[in-house]
């Protein structure tokens, strides 16, 4: 079971990375991956993807500013302060340059660090990736409303009944687009609640989200691009992953039976899609013999 957003099987690492102290998990050998969460999330939101991923790679999970156990940034004015202290991070593991893998806010991020480091990131993978229908102006009403209320938090309590009732799993998860919220494990019902009572400064993120517009650079970016989605997400429709895929001459993977929490929801079918993608990029992992 998690406790205090942390990662089953990681060893948990903190690090001053410009003014921030950064919370991170690691663990697994092989060839480096990094995953990155999303808004009002944390590194325990990959309680169940990280640990197949980590079977064949080094991987890092970090919780980004203002997110479970790291401390928030002093100013924000977009994404590249999340980006900047992710490749720092990563830098001091010796786990650059690396495939980056991003979900909901953390595809922006990953985007952003993309194009700030281009030497650092080998290959994308954008799983429900914020960013395109944020633009309108319903997407920033909800998000807003999301931010300032922190229905999260208050799931976070009781996450224990959520867990045990298949009612407050539907009203807490149905809210984040989750296709079938009874057939999420204990273990990922932790993980995507656990973080939201150590949250410091969510909304400097959500600030950074709605002044950070990808769709004006989406072609500058020059890594191969994976984009993952799930077939009955509806915060995040699947018109923006096809967007993405164009723009970004990317590859497209739809995995059915699952919304916006893909990573928690059908964690098997992910990591296969990702490993696939990988070592058509020429970075596979490596499988360990013990």
């Amino acid at each position: 079971m998690v406790t205090d957003a942390k990662l089953p099987g990681f060893e948990e690492r903190f690090a001053e990375v410009r003014s921030v102290r950064l919370r991170y998990f690691v663990a697994g050998e092989g060839a480096p991956l990094v995953l990155v969460h999303g808004l009002g999330g944390a590194a325990s939101n990959w309680t169940e993807l990280a640990p197949l991923l980590a079977a064949r790679h080094r991987v890092l999970v970090p919780d980004l500013p203002g997110h479970g156990g790291s401390t928030a940034l002093p100013g924000v004015s977009g994404l590249e302060p999340f980006a900047d202290r992710v490749a720092a991070v990563a830098e001091r593991e010796g786990m650059l340059p690396a495939p980056v893998v991003g979900h909901s806010l953390g595809g922006m991020v990953v985007l952003r660090l993309a194009l700030r480091r281009p030497e650092a990131v080998q290959a994308l993978v954008l799983a429900g990736a914020a960013g395109l229908s944020i633009g309108n102006v319903w997407g920033r009403q909800l998000l807003s409303i999301f931010t300032a209320v922190r229905p999260g938090r208050i799931a976070a309590r009781y996450r224990a009944y959520v867990s045990r009732s298949r009612l407050l799993r539907r009203l807490v998860f149905g809210f984040v687009s989750v296709a079938d919220p009874v057939g999420l494990t204990d273990e990922a019902v932790e993980g995507f609640l656990a973080g939201q009572l150590l949250h410091t400064d969510v909304d400097s993120a959500w600030q950074a989200l709605r002044r950070d517009d990808p769709r004006q650079e989406l072609e500058a970016v020059r890594s191969p691009v994976l984009v993952l989605w799930g077939a009955e997400d509806v915060q995040l429709p699947l018109d923006d992953a096809f967007e993405y895929t164009r723009r970004l001459r990317a590859r497209l993977r739809v995995i059915p039976g699952c919304g916006h929490l893909l990573i928690g929801e059908r964690p098997d079918p992910c990591a296969q899609a990702i490993e696939t993608f990988l070592r058509d990029c020429g970075l596979e992992g490596h499988h360990l013999r013990i």
